[in-house]
């Protein structure tokens, strides 16, 4: 079985003595590894050996900063079978699926290298004819990095790439769920001989994450979360008015038009939600549909997810892998359970299949109403509520009538239409004829409830900054 111990000042150490984690294959139910769980001092050890790294590390030339960054992007392609491997295992994915996220994960490292020149103040004009005025950007200092487990290896390479590049030093904390491949990255990380502290990696049980948030010199917290876990880290900023980034709970609506190109929307629909078991911010979560193209795109979306076969990826990687744990997959049939009993029409799944793993069918629901549960909260696995709706005023309407707003969803070949749902979404992302994907190019942030700050893009990068004025008298 396989064990692995946190990563500290460029070293991989003992605990001490305290309880190991278990790490699951969510396919099979099995234990396949034990990870150690950092001691409260190890926490605090780790904050204070990235403080004094990024004493150094802030001082160095953006640019020299950069070479590190592609030298780690390389170490992450070198190492991408092996992380790809360690993914597929813990988390129920296909290994040429992890793989492939191991290599996307290096490319958004080589993006956020780039930024090295482009790290831009500002020259303001002064009321004064013999004054100037500068605003600086300067790093944070400690970042502590909260990483979920459904895309462990981008996300945390999506974190840390722009706070290195901008001066600042990490503290990652992995999913529980899924820490053994944050161990392959701290060796891609050793590989690229990036300095002792500039990136250190913790398994931890909560008490211990609760005393990583609030060490006085972690200046800031960027967590991919749930909104309760956004909620206890905002109470964790209090304690040293720490900096928040929060990318938080989603509940992507889809608006069918009737002008929609129903087959094409039918595949991406249903392709969304059953990527990674519907474990996504960004999946597709309740569809609104014309009430002309209802039935034509709800016998569409029936014929193809019932074709969805579950099972393990590893041995077959055309089905639909499982759920994380067996409590998500218990509360998602909870969920579905509650939608029928309140008047929706199960089309297809809802039934807890047997045998090992954590395993759920992708499963269609007709005759939803806006008020039920099963549109109104987020239900992160392969689940789709569908609606139906008589003007685009009213699809607006109803997917605006919600707590969350990341991204959002138009099928239309009409550019009026096009802009006045990009005019009055009340989402962060709106993304026509085609579904969700983050383009780390852009800025990922959510309205609402669905977070504060964001990632990705120039703006993703800013938010590991912080500014000063310089006022300068001649």
């Amino acid at each position: 079985m396989r064990s692995e111990r946190n990563f500290i000042d460029g070293l991989f150490v003992d605990t001490g003595g305290a309880p190991p984690i278990a790490v699951c294959n969510p396919a099979t139910g099995q234990t396949l590894a034990q990870v150690d769980a950092a001691s409260m001092a190890q926490v605090q050890a780790a904050v204070g050996v990235a403080a004094r790294a990024q004493r150094h590390w802030g001082r160095l030339p953006a640019i020299e900063r950069a070479q590190y960054l592609r030298k780690l992007a390389d170490a992450l392609v070198a190492h991408a079978a092996t992380i790809g491997a360690t993914l597929a295992a813990e988390s129920g994915k296909s290994v040429t699926e992890a793989s492939s996220e191991a290599l996307y994960a290096a490319e958004i490292t080589r993006y956020h290298a780039e930024w090295a020149r482009r790290i831009e103040g500002e020259v303001i004009p002064s009321d004064n004819a013999d004054e100037t005025i500068l605003l600086q950007r300067e790093p944070i200092g400690v970042v502590a990095c909260l990483i979920p487990f459904n895309y462990p290896v981008y996300t945390l390479m999506r974190k840390i790439a722009p706070a290195l590049i901008a001066g600042n030093t990490v503290v990652v904390r992995p999913s529980n769920n899924t820490p053994l491949c944050a161990f392959d990255i701290a060796r891609a990380i050793e590989q690229a001989g990036l300095p002792p502290g500039v990136v250190n990696v913790l398994a931890m049980r909560h008490e211990q994450a609760a005393v990583l948030c609030t060490q006085p010199r972690v200046g800031m917290i960027t967590l991919t979360g749930s909104l309760g876990v956004g909620r206890a880290v905002l109470e964790y900023c209090k304690a040293n008015i720490a900096k928040p980034s929060l990318e938080l709970g989603g509940k992507t609506p889809v608006i069918v038009e009737p002008d929609a190109d129903l087959e094409q929307a039918a595949s991406a629909i249903v392709a969304s939600k059953t990527t990674h078991c519907g474990q996504l911010c960004t999946a597709i979560e309740r569809v609104y549909v014309h009430d002309s193209v209802h039935q034509r795109l709800l016998a569409l979306l029936r014929e193809k997810f019932a074709a969805i076969r579950i099972g393990d990826r590893a041995a077959d990687p055309a089905c639909m892998g499982p759920l994380v744990s067996e409590r998500a997959r218990d509360d998602i049939h909870a969920k579905v359970r509650r939608a029928v009993a309140d008047g929706a029409v199960l089309e297809t799944g809802g039934v807890l299949p047997e045998g090992p793993g954590f395993f759920y069918p992708a499963t269609l629901l007709s005759n939803c109403r806006q008020e039920m549960e099963i549109v109104q909260e987020e239900i992160f696995g392969p689940v789709l509520p569908v609606l139906r709706y008589g003007s685009l005023d009213e699809a607006l309407h109803m997917a605006n009538d919600h707590q969350f707003g990341l991204a959002s969803v138009l099928y239309t070949e009409h550019y009026r239409t096009a802009l006045k749902v990009a005019n009055g979404i009340e989402a962060g992302e709106l993304y026509v004829n085609r579904t969700p994907a983050d383009p780390y190019q852009g800025f990922h942030a959510g309205w609402k409830r669905s977070g504060l700050g964001g990632d990705d893009g120039k703006h993703g990068m800013l938010e590991f900054t912080q500014t000063r004025l310089v006022v300068m008298r001649y």
